[in-house]
């Protein structure tokens, strides 16, 4: 199997990740794009899951604009379908950022949180530049998951999981630290005016979403861990434990949590 393929299959959202999905916003989850956007933009929302940001980007650049959400899943197509087809000037299809069938069409092409599951970024990234129009703009939100920050530290459980999810990841040629990259990978492929912007995503105890944002890694244990303890890197007791003792950490002992997120943009 290719890199391209153990990432792909490594990569595919397991049932209950669309609740993850589904609880995101643009204003919320790709801040600076909703800065970007203005009424009669053309879109390209490509790796757009549910259509959660998708819907937002169609609101933004309405009643002219129009917006394409594309995913390779053909589950969270049919729900962005059933949850937002009455929408206007907004539509969904299947299609692979390897595989864009765009030229020169949109104002900004726009990825988010979905060139760290791909192991060749940069293929996708040039498929992108192609379906942007000549002054057009990508935008690309992207974490360093090497840079996550849990204060106070958690147990050694859910660090043991958090390593072997980065080795699980790397091992089929993602890029975990991607965020840091893209600056370069722009710059390779020739845009300009590149620029990027802090995005952190950080939560707090007595923060409303706290419980929620904090527990990200016990429904990561849930929902990702069975695939790497069928991949071979860790076992389901250490996958269990993990998600039992973070979880009981998430509960009493938490204070905050950074995860590393920038949003990168550049011109064609």
């Amino acid at each position: 199997m290719s890199s391209q393929d153990t990432a792909r299959s490594r990569a595919h959202m397991p049932t209950g990740t669309n609740v993850v999905l589904n609880t995101r916003s643009l204003n919320t989850a790709h801040k600076r794009l909703a800065e970007l956007l203005h009424p009669g933009m053309t879109v390209l929302d490509v790796g757009c899951g549910t259509g959660a940001i998708t819907r937002g980007i169609a609101e933004a650049v309405a009643p002219d604009g129009r917006v394409i959400g594309m995913d390779t899943n053909v589950e969270l197509i049919a729900e962005a379908d059933r949850l937002h087809a009455d929408v206007p000037g907004l539509s969904f299809q299947i299609g692979d950022a390897y595989d864009l069938p765009f030229r020169e069409e949109f104002d900004i092409v726009t990825a988010a949180r979905v060139l760290q599951w791909l192991a060749d970024p940069v293929m996708a990234l040039r498929n992108m530049v192609t379906a942007t129009r000549s002054g057009g703009r990508i935008v690309v939100l992207d974490y360093n998951h090497e840079k996550i920050v849990w204060t106070p530290a958690p147990p050694v459980s859910m660090q043991g999981f958090y390593a072997a999810f980065l080795k699980w990841r790397s091992e089929a040629g993602m890029d975990n630290a991607i965020a840091d990259h893209l600056a370069a990978m722009y710059a390779h492929l020739g845009l300009t005016d590149i620029q990027q912007t802090d995005q952190h995503e950080r939560t707090e105890r007595g923060d409303a979403d706290f419980a929620t944002r904090i527990g990200i890694w016990a429904q990561g244990a849930q929902v990702r861990g069975p695939q790497m303890v069928a991949d071979g890197f860790i076992t389901e007791e250490q996958r269990a434990t993990a998600e039992i003792e973070y979880r009981e950490w998430a509960e009493t002992e938490a204070q905050s949590q950074t995860l590393y997120l920038l949003a990168v943009e550049g011109v064609r």
